[in-house]
Parts: C-alpha cells; sequence; structure tokens
C-alpha cells in the first residue's frame, strides 16, 4: 500500500511585509533582496500561533478530500517554533479538526521536516499500521529572527500547509534521507537557555547561518539526492512532471535544476509570496499547486527539502 494525496490545505497570516518594509528596518531594498533570492515579501503572524496555523492548514485538507475526521488516524507536524513544547502542536491540531481517534506527535529537522513527516507517514502506510494520516508543515520562522540582521531577516517568512494521506493499491512512494551533523554550525537556532532565572544571552534563541556554506550544501545535496531516487527507482529525469523543491531560495533551485540538466519550467517557486517559510514551503506549494488543477492522477512527482541538521531528504511519488 502507498499513501496517496487526498486533500491539500495551507494557510499564510494575512499580515504581510514587503522588501519595501523591511528597508525600513534594515540597510537592504527590494531590488537587493530579488536579485539574491527571489524574495518580494513575507506573511507574518500577529497573534496566530503555529499550532493554529497548523490546525487551519489541517482543516482545509480534510475538507477537500471529503474524509470524517474521526477516520484520521495518525498527526504528524513538522516544525521547529511550535508556541509549546508540550502539549506538542499535532495534539493541538487533533483538537482542532476533531480527530479523536488520532495519535499525534511533532518532528523537529528544521526546513527538511514536512518531506521526513512525509516520508514516515508512508513507511507507517506501507507497513500496514495505519490507513489515513495527516502530515503538515507549519512555522513561525519570525519568532526566531533577529529583526537587526540583515542576512537572516530578509529570508524567511510564517505559514502552514498539510496534506492527507489515504491508503491504495500503487507504485511505491521511494524515499532517501540524510544528515550530516558536523557540519550543524552552519545553520543554527538555539533555544533559549536560563541561569538563574534570568535570560544570560537574548541573542542565542535568533537563527545565525553562514549563507555561503548552507548555499554550496544544496546546490551538491539536492541534485545528488535527486539522482539516488532515479537510481533506486529506475526512473529517468524526463519521466518526472514536477520538482517539488523546498523554497529557500531561487538561485539554489535554478542551480539545482541546472546540475541536472532539467528544465527549470520543471521546479515551481512561490518565494516572491511566501519567503521561506521553512517546513511549511513544501506543503504551500503542494497546495497552490492543487488548488490550480495542476496535477493529474499518476503524474511522477519528486519533492525535496533541506535545511538546518544539517539534513536533506527527498521523495519520488505518484500523484
Amino acid at each position: 500500500m502507498v499513501g496517496k494525496i487526498c486533500g491539500t490545505g495551507s494557510y499564510a497570516p494575512p499580515h504581510t511585509m514587503d522588501n519595501n518594509d523591511l528597508a525600513k528596518i534594515v540597510d537592504t531594498s527590494d531590488e537587493w533582496i530579488r536579485e539574491r533570492t527571489g524574495i518580494g515579501k513575507r506573511h507574518l503572524i500577529e497573534e496566530e500561533t503555529t499550532s493554529y496555523m497548523a490546525g487551519q492548514a489541517a482543516l482545509k485538507a480534510i475538507e477537500q478530500s471529503g474524509i470524517d475526521p474521526a477516520e484520521i488516524e495518525l498527526i504528524l507536524v513538522a516544525t521547529s517554533s511550535s508556541e509549546t513544547i508540550f502539549p506538542c502542536a499535532a495534539c493541538e491540531v487533533q483538537r482542532t479538526v476533531g480527530a479523536v481517534n488520532a495519535a499525534g506527535f511533532d518532528m523537529n529537522a528544521a526546513c527538511t521536516g514536512f518531506v521526513l513527516a512525509f516520508n514516515t507517514a508512508q513507511a507507517y502506510i506501507s507497513a500496514g499500521i495505519y490507513k489515513t494520516i495527516l502530515v503538515i508543515g507549519a512555522d513561525s520562522m519570525s519568532n526566531l529572527l533577529d529583526w537587526t540582521d540583515r542576512s537572516t531577516c530578509i529570508l524567511f517568512g510564517d505559514g502552514a500547509g498539510a496534506v492527507l494521506l489515504r491508503a491504495e493499491e500503487g507504485e511505491p512512494c521511494r524515499m532517501a534521507a540524510h544528515s550530516d551533523g558536523k557540519k550543524g554550525p552552519a545553520l543554527t537556532g538555539l533555544s533559549r537557555q536560563r541561569k538563574d532565572w534570568k535570560m544570560e544571552d537574548d541573542t542565542l534563541s535568533y537563527i545565525h547561518m553562514d549563507g555561503q556554506a548552507v548555499f554550496k550544501f544544496a546546490v551538491r545535496k539536492v541534485p545528488e539526492i535527486i539522482e539516488e531516487l532515479f537510481e533506486q527507482s529506475g526512473t529517468g529525469a524526463d519521466e518526472i512532471d514536477y520538482f517539488i523543491l523546498h523554497q529557500a531560495n531561487r538561485r539554489i533551485i535554478e542551480a539545482v535544476a541546472k546540475r541536472l540538466k532539467i528544465d527549470i519550467e520543471k521546479f515551481p517557486m512561490n518565494l516572491e509570496e511566501y519567503a521561506n517559510t521553512s517546513a511549511a514551503t513544501v506543503p504551500i506549494l503542494i497546495d497552490e499547486m492543487n488548488r490550480k488543477d495542476m496535477f493529474r492522477k499518476g503524474q511522477k512527482l519528486i519533492m525535496a527539502g533541506f535545511g538546518a541538521g544539517l539534513t536533506w531528504a527527498a521523495s519520488l511519488f505518484e500523484w
């Protein structure tokens, strides 16, 4: 059995900040940001929380699927920015959607999180443990940013995306995943440390990134893992309808396409609207494409995520 996507949903906060707004905070410009990243604006939470966004995306996916929430057996939420350590965001989503029979837990692999959660759900379904699984990527990256640091604050936004998987007969999902902890310092977001009940250094909680190191890692490892899926499945690049990559930077996606010698038209992007929403980028893009009626039954898709850890993962599956 394989998990087929039977419903998708997404949520982006209505409050936005475009590049010109950001230029009032740090030394940057719309032209500078667009040229280097492809980002035009980002959606930012105000009163919303990560679990709230996850719940709203889940409700839309369930509505589209037509499945009774009571049939959902497992909820996986990929996030590195939940507003609470516990209860986990998955349990908050369970309450929101009324999935009274579901187990749930969160997964933290930063920007790779949704793809790893999707792969985990596929493994559960393939093993016959569950038949109906809700998989969500949700992050409030604005809570983790130093808004005076131009190198990071221009890159990120907030949002959530969800897919509902239902077990069906079909071609198995091909999966691959890797990590390299030795290179973890290239992208960090440390938790707040408290000593004697006082914050010792508030900057510890911010995201810190070696942009060049992350860029080089992504443009090397993403093509490699896609090639790994080709070899594993016996599938050629010309058989893949879309490559749905983590939306971190337009230049990274263009470099991946060039290395694989694949037409950039097969690499959809929505960076201009949302920026990098970490674990939410892939499911938000899938939902947008689905609601634009871009998918057809039997199409072959590859999705890939990459990020802190360092981690990278990919899946090849049929719509």
